[in-house]
């Protein structure tokens, strides 16, 4: 048999299943190497974005005084190729090779004060920080103290330090306790860029740290820098001295499929520098990376979790619908097989023809696919490779199995529109046993949860198929039945036309499961990622504004004139404006110390409208509500601007834009001795700008501006671009996959439809009768479809923690917007009664001589 002749023979046939493959290749490969590529953006941002103390790797040095002091800037210099030594392979790539060292001393207090100055060394001093005042350190010398002479060491001071700290240039301190040391002051300065991811493993030299006490006046402390010849002297005189190598973090080397190795990596170099330890110093790893690897690890597992779902569904819906194609293909060629097999041609011969053809068909188309995916961006996975091959080989298979089963023997003739076939006992036994196992499995996937790991959960990718398996066996099985009991009722009617639909709808043919296996899991697959697609939007948005607890909050760092509040509310595009005071309280009884927040609340209603968050409500002027931290304390005294008595009206979780955890309390606006604020709850159409024009000396934080760094995230980006590439790519399948029934099941129907017409059926019946006899299975797989996907989120709700791409949020709530699901499901009956309707009026310009045989007619 001449292949290439008989693809040209099948021409538009072949054409059609070159483009179903060669879409399906392209989306099986080029997917999946898009999500890698956001999997590792994502990465990226977490470590580029988080500080640099959390994400790079510090290696700690605690001598034992006074034995284990590295005394100059060369011992310290030495040891940093040491500790890139014992990196693992995992880190070396990440790891820049400019770095820095430090030499800090800590709780240094300054004699006849409550003030700590602790001087301390920085490698990288001269390109970090500019010098506004004085000079820089230069060379200890000694003073005399009493009886004593000690090292006087000149350091310089941060420009912060001058105004809170009272210090100048020319002082002199003495430190230490005992006695150990002085500072001379000879230099201030301030950071050359203070935005330098750098300044966060050194933020207690660039600012100054306040410590508030209840009893007992403020405390500062400060850093102070010496020289580099200082720093021999100050390791041999002043206590608490540590040493710290950093070694910078390269987030942009990274790649999500080393997160793992990464993470082991830093627990196998955290082991190897104890190990380096000696009686004279102890070393130690310093780092955030094992927690921001767990925290992406988990919105990552999370993420695959729902696209191994829906790649997984989409690539078995292109399967079935490649398969029916082939099923096209082969039914053309049947009658010349047919032949040739009765021509003594063997079995293997006649499915080798079927087999090489499809092979032409689908191999080319495949390799375009394959290749096109190579445009997409992203790592070259397994699966690149692994799915194209996967689709020629079942487009393949199918053939052969086909050809196989239908030429055992020459001239088979057969029909199976007569009567309905009747499944065996052990085929009703395995489709119980799926079913059982189905249910089973989603209880306990209820009862359980998440595995609580990162890893990826195989119970929970298992279950959302064995679901879908069990829905397509129950549909397959027992849509006839209630067709059937349609059946007799239209039996008893003169109108022949339902009759013969229904009944011809209602016969079990083998035919009909291939599109309910196609039709259903594609329903399904895109009204999950619909509805899923409709939760994480629903969340993020309720996220936002718990977040700012209104569309515009302007907050400041001290009380706002009456003026300010007044030019607030007349400005252009302000409707609606809430005062609120929030600061710390402390409980007279106790000396506790919660977060407090007084505000109008029925103004704070009208400034959130019909924002999604619910706010308590408060009865009295004195009623209190409190975190479930306080408890309830009765009646209480507290001291905020006077003291106020208040009486605990109940206890609440949260304040939207203000407290989420922790000790607070939420207290009317007039409990308050004078109408302070310094927080203004704002509705309105104006500009942040503007706002922080009117009133300088705060921050404007908008509701709008929330939402977007939410949705901005590249992970959140990728599920809900992914969700919607998959549900639109599902939807065109299962229009293809009603399309290719009708083709498949043509020649019967046409001939069926023929025969009718010579005895009287008009063109308005045939109609009506292909229509009848497509349209229950289309409605019947479609609601099924669309019931599963709308329980799909509820029975994988406790395993898939999606509150990563919801602002920290967990997405509970999947109630769906029926419009997405409701237009795929009536979209797909709407095609099937078109297409109903244009393939009867292509076969009704057949010539009837030319479909039915002799002895068709009676």
């Amino acid at each position: 048999m001449r292949i290439p002749l008989g693809a040209r023979g099948h021409a538009g046939t072949s054409a059609l299943l070159v483009m179903l493959t060669a879409v399906a290749c392209l989306l099986v490969a080029g997917l999946p190497r898009t999500m890698q590529a956001s999997f590792d953006a994502a990465l990226r941002q977490s470590l580029t974005t988080a500080p640099a103390a959390r994400t790079d790797l510090t290696v700690t040095g605690d001598p034992a005084m006074p034995y284990g002091n590295l005394h100059g800037r060369e011992r310290l210099e030495a040891l940093d190729p040491q500790w890139r030594g014992l990196l693992p392979a995992a880190l070396r790539p990440l790891v820049r090779p400019a770095g820095h060292m430090s030499v800090k001393t800590v709780r240094t207090p300054v004699v006849g004060t409550d003030n700590h100055i602790n001087p301390g060394w920085l490698s990288d001093a001269d390109r970090r920080v500019d010098w506004v005042q004085g000079r820089r350190p230069g060379q200890p010398s000694t003073m005399r103290y009493g009886d004593r002479t000690l090292p006087l060491f000149e350091v310089g001071v941060v420009d912060e330090a001058v105004g809170m700290m009272g210090l100048r240039i020319g002082q002199t301190k003495v430190i230490g306790y005992p006695v150990s040391a002085a500072l001379r002051i000879v230099g201030v300065f301030k950071a050359k860029d203070p935005a330098d991811r750098a300044w966060s493993h050194d933020i207690d030299i660039l600012h100054v740290t306040r410590v508030v006490s209840e009893d007992a006046p403020d405390r500062f402390h400060t850093t102070a820098l010496v020289s580099d010849d200082g720093l021999a002297t100050l390791t041999g005189n002043v206590r608490d001295v540590t040493y710290r190598w950093v070694l910078p973090l390269d987030g942009r080397a990274a790649s999500a499929l080393d997160v793992a190795a990464i993470d082991a990596a830093v627990t196998e170099f955290q082991r190897q520098l104890e190990v380096e330890g000696t009686s004279t110093t102890n070393y130690r790893l310093a780092t955030g990376l094992p927690q921001l690897l767990g925290d992406f690890m988990a919105a990552l597992s999370a993420a695959r979790t729902i696209m191994y779902l829906v790649l997984g569904g989409l690539l078995a819906v292109a399967l079935g619908v490649i398969v029916l194609g082939v099923r096209l293909l082969t039914d053309r060629m049947d009658q010349a097989l047919a032949l040739a097999r009765a021509r003594g041609g063997s079995l293997w011969q006649v499915a080798g023809a079927g087999g090489a053809l499809t092979v032409l068909v689908v191999g080319p188309a495949a390799l375009a696919g394959y290749a096109l995916s190579f445009l997409m961006p992203g790592p070259v996975l397994p699966i690149v490779h692994l799915g194209p091959a996967v689709v020629v080989v079942t487009a393949v298979g199918f053939a052969v199995a086909r050809l196989v089963l239908a030429h055992r023997t020459p001239l088979h003739e057969s029909r199976d529109d007569v009567v309905a076939t009747r499944p065996s006992a052990r085929r009703v036994t395995l489709d119980v046993l799926v079913v059982v196992v189905a249910l089973a499995g989603a209880y306990l996937l209820r009862a359980r949860g998440s595995a609580g790991s990162a890893e990826q959960d195989p119970f929970l990718l298992l279950i959302p198929i064995a679901l879908t398996v069990a829905a397509a066996l129950i549909t397959v099985r027992c849509y006839p039945y209630p067709l059937r009991l349609l059946v007799r009722l239209t039996a008893r009617g003169r109108a022949a036309v339902p009759f013969l639909g229904l009944t011809r709808a209602a016969r079990a043919r083998s035919a009909s499961a291939l599109p309910v296996l196609i039709l259903l899991p594609a329903l399904s697959v895109s009204v999950f990622a619909a509805v899923i697609s409709d939760g994480i939007a629903a969340t993020q948005r309720l996220a936002s504004w718990q977040k700012v607890g209104a569309p515009i909050k302007l907050t400041s760092v001290e009380d706002i004139p009456a003026e300010a509040i007044q030019r607030v509310r007349e400005a252009a595009g302000v409707e609606q404006v809430a005062l609120a005071l929030t600061g710390r309280t402390q409980i007279g009884a106790t000396g506790e110390r919660p977060s407090a927040l007084a505000v109008d609340l029925a103004q704070w209603r009208q400034v959130l409208g019909d924002a999604p968050v619910d706010l308590p409500t408060l009865s009295g002027g004195t009623s209190a509500l409190l975190s479930p931290a306080l408890g309830d304390r009765g009646t209480f005294e507290i001291m905020w601007l006077s003291p106020m008595r208040l009486t605990t009206q109940g206890v609440i979780d949260s304040i939207p834009g203000f407290s989420t955890s922790g000790q607070f309390l939420l207290v009317p606006r007039e409990a308050l001795p004078w109408p302070a604020a310094n927080t203004l709850l704002i509705k309105g159409d104006i500009a942040p700008a503007e706002l922080a024009r009117l009133v300088p000396s705060a921050t404007v934080e908008t509701q709008e501006q929330v939402l977007a760094a939410i949705q901005a995230d590249p992970l959140t980006g990728t599920v809900r671009s992914t969700l919607l590439v998959v549900t639109v790519a599902l939807g065109a399948y299962a229009l293809v996959a009603i399309v290719l029934s009708l083709v498949v099941g043509a020649p019967g129907r046409v001939r069926a439809v023929s025969l009718l017409r010579t005895l009287g059926l008009s063109d308005r019946q045939a109609r009506r009768l292909t229509v009848l006899e497509l349209l229950p299975l289309v409605l019947v797989t479609a609601l099924v479809g669309l019931a599963l996907g709308l329980g799909l989120p509820a029975a994988l709700g406790p395993g898939v923690d999606m509150s990563s791409y919801a602002g920290g949020l967990p997405v509970g709530d999947y109630t769906p917007g029926l419009l997405t699901p409701v237009v795929l499901a009536g979209g797909l009956a709407v095609c099937a009664v078109l297409g109903a309707y244009a393939h009867t009026a292509v076969g009704r310009r057949r010539n009837l001589g030319a479909v039915l045989r002799v002895g068709d007619l009676p």
